[in-house]
């Protein structure tokens, strides 16, 4: 029995969990995160390495341990201040290296492997009237097992639900840069062209990486580029994902809470501020330097469809115009984490309330998961679930340090509550 199990061991689960240890009064033994992989943050590093990733869009500031300078101490400890690197306007962000081995260093120092239980969240469902959860799961070894707890954060992304258009099905040598068979440093020395299909960060990290071989521009080994970087539209910039002033709980506030949760209003003023489908100005004046050496071709279009001929990937485009290559590599996104079957499941389990689009209907003071009957449900919501409050850098590193402000407060009330078998807070709301 836990007082509170947290559902997803990425930057959210981890970083939320340090901070209930930290900030209330929760112990060792009321907490455990539950995630299927060997390790936390575990889905971060594969993902990461995918698009060979070699720095956060993410100021220094924004990482997975408390204290907001402690990544700084960790780099000048160590004389890794050069992994700190510079950008116009902006604070200093880190090099991917130093980003997982502060975490690696933050982890071990709070022992929050110890509570990590390596399983697969199947179902979340209430355990008789007392108010208490049963979470059950599965293992690798398709074991089952339940655990009970008191209150529960789902601090979940999209999971392996990857966005793949139609033209894509059934077609050979067309993968996703997220599925588990795709390594960029072999398809990088593969012989052959290679296509990627995409027009955010990740479709540009990948091309980057990949019209690299051994460090030196394609152009040097090849009379021709070898990797194409097919987006439907012009490469648009940005340096991170949303103003800067979303971070700011005042500026939420005023601008996203006016609107009642779950409404179309909120839902439009997230997707107004975020950056989606851009690039960092780095790794597009990388991009522009490797088509100037002529080891990356960069070309606008919409597919229309795709075939297999004589072994390479032809892909016609809306224009009429046509693209073939030996693969094609897909960095098209996920799947909106509002329509995972796991989140419906909860959905109809609890009678949770959602909004325009599946937007979760969140207390913005606790941001716990209101039922239709405007009671608070005892699951509360970090990441991308919790966008609806936490607003555009939601699903972010930043968006995980504002969501256990208020999760710091709430689940240990929740627990109490529970405990004395209070009944949970009845909140009007207008959709």
């Amino acid at each position: 029995m836990y007082k509170c199990v947290i559902v997803g061991g990425g930057i959210h689960g981890t970083y939320c969990c340090q901070r209930l240890l930290n900030d209330t009064d929760l112990t060792r033994d009321d907490l455990c995160i539950v995630d299927p992989h060997e390790q936390l943050l575990e889905s971060f590093r594969q993902k990461a390495r995918a698009c060979d990733m070699d720095a956060l869009r993410s100021t220094f500031v924004h990482h997975v341990g408390t204290d907001p300078f402690g990544l700084e101490s960790f780099a000048e400890a160590r004389d890794r201040e050069d992994e700190l690197l510079a950008r116009p306007s902006y604070p200093r962000r880190p090099s991917l290296s130093l980003f997982l081995d502060y975490a690696k260093f933050v982890i071990g120092r709070a022992g929050l492997d110890e509570l990590h239980q390596q399983a697969s969240v199947t179902s979340i469902r209430r355990d008789g009237p007392d108010g208490n959860l049963v979470v059950e799961t599965t293992d690798r070894a398709d074991r089952t097992g339940s655990i009970r707890t008191q209150a529960c954060v789902l601090a979940i992304g999209p999971g392996d639900r990857y966005r793949r258009p139609g033209w894509a099905d059934g077609v050979e040598s067309i993968t996703h840069v997220w599925d588990d068979e795709f390594d960029p440093v072999q398809a990088r020395d593969e012989e052959g062209d290679t296509i990627v299909v995409g027009g955010g960060v990740t479709a540009a990290q990948l091309a980057r990486c990949l019209a690299e071989h051994d460090d030196a521009p394609a152009s040097m080994t090849a009379e021709s580029a070898d990797t194409t970087l097919l987006s439907r539209h012009d490469l648009e910039t940005a340096a991170i994902e949303a103003d800067p002033h979303w971070i700011n709980w005042n500026h939420i506030e005023r601008h996203l809470h006016r609107h009642p949760p779950g409404s179309k209003a909120r839902y439009d003023t997230i997707q107004a501020a975020r950056n989606d489908g851009t690039v960092p100005p780095t790794v597009v004046e990388q991009l522009e330097s490797a088509a100037d050496a002529g080891s990356l071709e960069l070309r606008q279009g919409t597919v229309r469809s795709a075939r297999t001929t004589a072994g390479r990937v032809r892909l016609l485009l809306a224009d009429d115009g046509c693209l073939t290559g030996d693969r094609v590599v897909l960095a098209t996104g996920f799947e909106p984490v509002f329509d995972h079957p796991f989140v419906d499941r909860l959905v109809q389990e609890f009678a949770l309330e959602c909004g325009h689009r599946g937007l979760a209907v969140l207390d913005d003071e606790t941001l716990a998961w209101m039922r239709t009957d405007g009671t608070q449900s005892p699951l509360f919501v970090t990441g991308a679930l919790a966008a609806g409050t936490v607003g555009p850098f939601a699903a972010n590193i930043a968006g995980a340090r504002r969501a256990a402000d208020r999760l710091t407060e709430s689940v240990p009330m929740a627990v109490d509550a529970a405990s004395n078998g209070e009944p949970t807070k009845t909140v009007t709301h207008t959709v």
